[in-house]
């Protein structure tokens, strides 16, 4: 290895031509969605009102490498491939003997990973002469990059942006509206779920739960729409492995592989992205890697809540999935990685979990902010509070391995800048940063009303 080396960026010509399933070589794949109208095993057919065939085909596939559509790829060359950046100086304000490397995500218009799924997913639903999406985004992320797939592929956009968000981060709101998005706060007037919310609580602060319901609600409604979802899903996850392939390829140019591979996790797609394909290493090679997904604890689904099957929004009117979650009802606490604040967590990540492959860490909204300064102070890049999570966690196993005395190689992903979200630090900065708590009475009240399924 070069020693001084600082970071790879691959040619565009090295971008993956195929994305990477990790349910092939799953142990225990998730099983199929479940109806929440039948309580049936989901068809097809019940899903293509949703979602283009493309995707569910996909949704269900248990072939290792699925072909990225030549037209996805042309797209993918304006931002890809993404560096893969040795954090010498966040090494140096650690003082660790640790070697950490970051994927930089945050490069594209959009600053996240998530155009990774959006434009696939616009693309599949043009390509089936859909003219309208709806969808829901937390912090915001999302919503920008399917806003811009969306111009991008000539069709029309609409945004549920959960309240709490919607206050925090106008200038996501603005992004969206700019690529020709209509963005409504959640719970809004535009729907009876939305209006059902907001007649107990007219202050309510919104879910992810409860903006995918909206969303779901307004595109069942029309022909000309579909639903898109950002995240938890099969086929998001699996559009997002490029990140986790091109980084095999840049630590093959290092000299280097990773002992340990971190995410952060929301609902899954940014987590599955840097780790499924170290992952297909673990399973089939007898790779010692440990990976890590990193959550809220205001909202920890992995590390308290309960694998069941559950409602994938609050309204439950969505798929019935098998996964870790804190119950459909439950409201997380406000906090600024809006992202991370959804009930439940993917069944690719879930049955992972439970069958002990990867591991779960909960971080604070105080700690991690206070650890992303760190980070944007000696690397240049101010994180977003989610992928703070991520450094924070590197920086805990970097500790941790200097302690014991061995020197680590350590990858996480930075699956976005916080330049869109300096309304959290300066509350940091101001010292007026709000509690980030997790109600374990709600959750237990929440978990209360799981469906009952015999599967």
């Amino acid at each position: 290895m070069n020693s001084d080396r600082l970071k790879v960026v691959l040619d565009e010509r090295e971008i993956p031509k195929q994305w990477y399933n990790i349910q092939a070589d799953m142990p225990n794949p998730p099983p199929p969605h479940i109806s929440s109208q039948t309580f049936k095993t989901a068809t097809l057919e019940d899903m293509t009102a949703l979602f283009p065939k493309e995707a569910l085909m996909q949704e269900y596939s248990r072939e290792r490498y699925i072909d990225i559509p030549a037209p996805v790829i042309e797209e993918y060359k304006k931002y890809r491939c993404t560096p893969l950046i040795r954090a010498k100086s966040f090494e140096k304000a650690l003082g660790t003997n640790c070697k950490i490397f970051y994927k930089y995500e945050g490069g594209n218009a959009t600053g996240s990973h998530k155009l990774n799924t959006a434009l696939p997913q616009a693309f599949y639903n043009k390509n089936e002469g859909i003219k309208r999406i709806t969808t829901e985004t937390g912090a915001g992320q999302w919503g920008t990059a399917i806003a811009m797939a969306c111009s991008l592929y000539g069709m029309e956009c609409v945004v549920y942006m959960v309240r709490v968000s919607y206050q925090q981060k106008p200038y996501r709101k603005i992004f969206m509206e700019t690529f020709g998005a209509d963005v409504y706060a959640s719970p809004s007037d535009n729907t009876v779920i939305g209006r059902n919310y907001l007649k107990e609580n007219p202050n309510h602060s919104g879910s992810l739960g409860i903006a995918i319901s909206e969303a779901v609600e307004d595109a069942v409604q029309r022909e000309d729409s579909h639903y898109s979802l950002g995240s938890v899903l099969n086929h998001v996850c699996l559009h997002q492995t490029v990140i986790g392939l091109e980084a095999k390829k840049q630590f093959d140019v290092f000299g280097e592989y990773p002992d340990i591979v971190i995410g952060c996790h929301g609902g899954g797609s940014n987590f599955s992205g840097i780790a499924n394909p170290f992952l297909e290493d673990k399973i089939r090679f007898g790779k010692k890697t440990r990976v890590i997904a990193v959550e809220s604890a205001a909202c920890p689904t992995l590390t308290k809540g309960i694998y069941s099957y559950d409602y994938g929004d609050s309204a439950k009117i969505g798929p019935i999935a098998l996964m870790y979650t804190l119950g459909h009802d439950y409201i997380p606490s406000g906090i600024h990685a809006g992202g991370l604040r959804y009930h439940g967590a993917s069944p690719l990540v879930s049955s992972l979990l439970n069958d002990k492959l990867i591991e779960a860490q909960a971080y604070s909204q105080q700690e991690i902010l206070e650890m992303g300064l760190t980070f944007g102070k000696s690397e240049g890049i101010i994180p977003a509070p989610e992928s703070s999570h991520a450094i924070m966690s590197a920086a805990y196993e970097a500790k941790k391995a200097d302690e014991e005395g061995v020197r680590k190689t350590i990858l996480f992903n930075l699956s976005g800048h916080g330049y869109l979200d300096l309304y959290a630090y300066e509350k940091l900065l101001s010292k007026t940063l709000e509690n980030s708590d997790f109600d374990a009475k709600d959750m237990d009240s929440a978990l209360k009303k799981l469906p009952k399924i015999n599967a």
